[in-house]
């Protein structure tokens, strides 16, 4: 069984057409950890492309807001903006299938969750330590999560230490049993990590290995459609450098 892994498409449908271009079909079953929509020019579009593959999938944070299920006096004045926006232009098929997502889940050996084990919607695996107090939250050998966009995996080597591995891409990493890991794919529709290329990996659940991929997209026709929209310029600029 081969996992096509992506999160935080962010209603990028350029971005997620490059990833499952890039794929090539070499996959047997989606993972969408969540933020399927928020930021971007085309959340029904996402919607319906994402539903049309089955996939396995998350709720994430600006879901949940675009679903009145979150405060947005907690997002800043651009994603609050963005919010209002999707509530306005969402249909009430892509509102109904959102309504429907969890924010955590379990696949076998792997738990799910759109931003973390402890706090599956709202909570940032920015460093070590607070991938550290997460891995008393799953039993499971390993955790993918989403929600920072930023690609990397935390390996639990001991109870006091948590080692920390940035992503090689193309390479296929085994995963063991023997070492608990909390992995990021990144994000499809808006990388935070300083590289605008589309973020998302591929999982073997045969070889149990795990490859970090990159594609890059047309970022100009995003933001062109983003701008027709009104949205945030400093959301459309963003793109550009993967901030």
């Amino acid at each position: 069984m081969r996992i096509l892994v992506i999160s935080d498409i962010h209603a990028n449908l350029a971005a997620l057409e490059a990833v499952l271009a890039d794929a090539k079909g070499d996959w047997d079953k989606i993972w969408f950890l969540g933020d399927l929509i928020g930021y971007g020019p085309d959340p029904n579009e996402c919607v319906a492309l994402l539903r049309e593959h089955d996939p396995i999938a998350l709720s994430g944070n600006h879901d949940w807001a675009i679903l009145g299920k979150l405060d947005i006096q907690h997002f800043n004045q651009d994603a609050r903006n963005a919010v209002l926006w999707a509530q306005r232009v969402i249909n009430a098929d892509s509102r109904a299938y959102l309504d429907s997502l969890p924010p955590i889940s379990a696949e076998g050996p792997f738990t799910l969750a759109h931003a973390s084990p402890r706090h599956p919607v709202w909570e940032y695996i920015l460093d070590r330590g607070t991938a550290a107090v997460n891995f008393a939250f799953f039993e499971s050998p390993f955790c993918l999560v989403g929600h920072t966009h930023v690609p990397i995996l935390y390996a639990e080597a001991s109870a006091e230490h948590v080692e920390v591995h940035p992503p090689v891409y193309n390479a296929p990493l085994i995963l063991s049993d023997d070492l608990r890991c909390i992995i990021n794919p990144g994000s499809v529709g808006q990388p935070r990590d300083s590289d605008p290329r589309a973020s998302y990996a591929l999982l073997n659940l045969v070889n149990m290995t795990w490859e970090y991929r990159r594609v890059e997209y047309d970022v100009a026709r995003t933001q062109m459609r983003m701008r027709r929209h009104g949205l945030s310029e400093r959301l459309v600029a963003r793109l550009e450098y993967g901030w």
